[in-house]
Formats: C-alpha cells, sequence, structure tokens
C-alpha cells in the first residue's frame, strides 16, 4: 500500500492502493482496509476516489459523504 499524503493533515486515512478496477483504503484509526470497486460503489466515485488519494486531500471526506457502506 502507499501512504496517503493527507495535505490536510487531519485525514482517517493511512494508506491506499489502486487497482484498474478499485482502490483499497486503510483507515487510521482502525488499521482496518476497505475495497471499493467499481462493481459496488461505481466507476464514477471509483476514480474520483483515486484521483482524491493520489492528490492527498479530500479522500476521507468523500468516503463519509458518498460511498462510506458501498465497500466490497
Amino acid at each position: 500500500m502507499e501512504t496517503y499524503s493527507d495535505s490536510g493533515g487531519n485525514s482517517g486515512i493511512s494508506a491506499y492502493e489502486i487497482g484498474a478496477d478499485y482502490i483499497s483504503v486503510q483507515f487510521s484509526n482502525t488499521g482496518k482496509v476497505y475495497t471499493y470497486s467499481y462493481g459496488r460503489a461505481g466507476k464514477g466515485h471509483v476514480d474520483q476516489m483515486k484521483f482524491l488519494a493520489r492528490s492527498g486531500s479530500g479522500l476521507n471526506s468523500y468516503i463519509m459523504k458518498n460511498v462510506k457502506s458501498l465497500y466490497d
């Protein structure tokens, strides 16, 4: 997994892994990893999460507002 840069300094995410049709996210408070895929969360959401992960900002907020329970 790649370390989430967290440019805002207050994210609940510590790391992520990007695949062709998914993103896996590790939450810092629990250490648990959740995978969001095209099949369950949808391509648009997953692609946006990939963008936010790479940019290091906004990923946790996006997950909480849009796809919180849509993990595989």
